[in-house]
């Protein structure tokens, strides 16, 4: 956190934001704020540099590499030399230039600069043909021209056979260098033409429109007063030649002329703009600024159904003075204006150039209010909800993005919604309100809302209908499974119905005595042994060797025991009570 509150990521937005728009001063605070966090920060040395420079500040940006030359080392090679070229000081920068780890175009084309100064044309000129043949960018004709000027200077100081080198004459400046070099070969006569040519073309790359001849113009205005011509011309024809006319005057540098023929045009047309306007910047090119807004406000004042353009015009006057705030209030102060997004976005930058973030968020939130009565959901509105949000949170205020963002989730939900709703038609009964008060009978009863028959929701475009896919779950290995073996074809079936299936395994049964019911003799379950099949037969068979009869054989919980005498025990017999004798 830099001092004051401010982080260090802040001051290096400030500082790309200055640098873009060309405000070096600005930028040099910033800087000044992130080194007093860090002294020895490079990237923050080195734009220091920079912006130095491109403020002219070329010996304290020669001081600042000298002082930090440990930390800086080879960064700021071409800065050091474009710095003691700019001081003059050409041998030392020929020395930088030299001792540079790397030659790279830009210190190839100062080098070529440098040699230039030192009268070394011979091998500047070497620099800029390498230079041009190994270059492609949009640098090419500057660097044809400084060839074509160390050609020049060649054949006027040096008495050294040139070489044609193909170089065109399509720009004034390459004209004019051969010019130079055909007088310094003795060719006056060529390079008489070759300085016609070059002054001619001078003429029409510096003209901004074909019209803005002022010589032109003023011939032209001379035909206007030509006898019996406002008769063959319309009323506003005529307006528009007195504008010219003074604006031609304004041009010509004709001070007193123009005001003269503005106010008897003012005086003509009282509330029309353009004399006003014409006066204003007479004023301006006399750098009587404020005299300037005095007049406009006085005409906004007097004239509010024009005043939209003339307050436009007071602003920019206002900021060329300086002055951003009153610049903004102005522009606020136009109410067809106000809430247009370019406004918006005006009235914003200008704000956060001032550091006035509260009035730039004021900005957008009257903006918004304002869409939200008048155009609920449209495109614009959304468009400054979303800028505002991100303004916000550029800035550090969170919750207010928040709202913001909220507010542009409930419009698109909002807007989403009420396309799928029916029409207005559809939603119409034919209800006789009389009736319905007058029955005696009627109760409250809550039903579901029935389908319209025969309408459906409209999609969105685009919108296509999306089916809940259903999750697999994926089934349980068994822990001995091997993904390299074939699975078994009949896995599926149950044990006793599989191909494979032999039984249970079973040893040498041992004679079962005394086991069974009561009275079964070893004999009959040896013959129950012996009548049973060697191995279960499978399941569903119904063939086989095994299919002897087992009807005639009879379970051992069925067997009834042998009727015969020798084995039959007795019932013991009850005593009789009460009975004299024995045995």
């Amino acid at each position: 956190m830099a001092s004051g509150g401010v982080s260090v990521a802040s001051l290096w937005t400030e500082v790309n934001r200055c640098g873009q728009n060309g405000d070096y001063t600005r930028a040099l605070k910033a800087l000044t704020k992130i080194l007093h966090e860090n002294r020895d920060d490079v990237t923050a040395l080195h734009c220091k540099i920079v912006c130095l420079i491109q403020n002219g500040s070329f010996k304290e940006a020669l001081n600042v590499m000298n002082t930090h030359s440990k930390v800086l080392g080879s960064e700021v090679v071409f800065e050091k030399a474009y710095c003691e070229y700019r001081l003059n000081r050409v041998e030392s920068a020929l020395k930088t230039i030299e001792g540079a780890p790397e030659q790279t175009d830009k210190l190839k084309e100062l080098y070529g600069q440098v040699l230039y100064r030192l009268e070394r044309y011979n091998e500047c000129k070497s620099v800029y043909t390498d230079l041009i043949r190994n270059s492609q960018d949009e640098y090419e004709e500057e660097r044809k021209t400084n060839l074509a000027a160390v050609v020049a200077a060649m054949s006027q100081w040096e008495s050294t056979p040139l070489e044609d080198l193909g170089l065109p004459d399509s720009t004034y400046e390459l004209c004019y260098n051969a010019a130079c070099t055909l007088i310094g070969q003795g060719q006056l006569t060529e390079a008489f033409n070759k300085l016609r040519q070059a002054e001619e073309l001078c003429r029409i790359s510096l003209a901004d429109d074909s019209d803005q001849n002022v010589f032109d113009s003023k011939k032209k205005v001379k035909l206007t007063n030509a006898e019996g011509v406002e008769h063959k011309l319309a009323k506003k024809q005529l307006q528009a030649i007195d504008f010219n006319k003074a604006l031609l005057s304004m041009y010509t540098n004709q001070a007193d002329q123009c005001r003269k023929l503005s106010s008897s045009l003012q005086s003509q047309n009282p509330g029309h703009p353009r004399p006003v306007l014409i006066q204003v910047a007479q004023l301006c090119r006399e750098k009587q600024h404020s005299k300037a807004i005095e007049l406009l406000q006085q005409f906004s004042d007097q004239h509010p159904e024009s005043a939209s353009g003339i307050k436009l015009t007071m602003a920019q006057l206002y900021l060329v003075q300086g002055h951003v705030t009153k610049a903004c209030d102005v522009l606020r102060s136009i109410e067809e204006f106000k809430h247009k997004p370019g406004m918006v976005s005006a009235l914003v930058t200008m704000y956060s150039h001032e550091e006035d973030i509260d009035s730039a968020i004021d900005v957008f939130k009257q903006a918004i209010e304002h869409y939200q009565s008048e155009q609920p959901g449209s495109a614009v509105h959304l468009a400054l909800v979303r800028e505002a949000a991100n303004f916000k949170l550029k800035y550090g205020r969170k919750k207010e993005a928040i709202s913001d963002l909220e507010q542009l989730i409930w419009q698109k939900k909002h807007k989403i919604l009420s396309k799928h709703l029916p029409s207005a038609d559809t939603m119409a009964f034919n209800v006789d309100v009389d009736e319905l008060e007058n029955s005696h009978g009627a109760t409250y009863v809550r039903k579901k809302a029935a389908k319209v028959i025969g309408e459906t929701l409209p999609k969105e475009q685009g919108q296509v209908e999306i089916k809940k896919k259903k999750k697999k779950k994926r089934g349980k290995l068994p822990k001995n499974y091997d993904p390299k073996a074939t699975p078994d074809p009949e896995r599926w079936l149950p044990m006793r119905e599989r191909s494979y299936y032999r039984g249970k395994k079973k040893g040498k049964k041992k004679e079962q005595i005394g086991k069974g019911t009561q009275g079964a003799t070893a004999g009959a379950s040896a013959e129950l042994q012996a009548s049973s099949p060697p191995t279960s037969p499978r399941p569903g068979s119904a063939t086989g060797s095994s299919a002897a009869p087992a009807s005639n054989i009879i379970p051992p919980r069925q067997q009834k025991p042998a009727a015969s005498g020798a084995t039959r025990k007795k019932a013991p017999q009850k005593k009789k009570k009460g009975g004299k004798g024995g045995w």
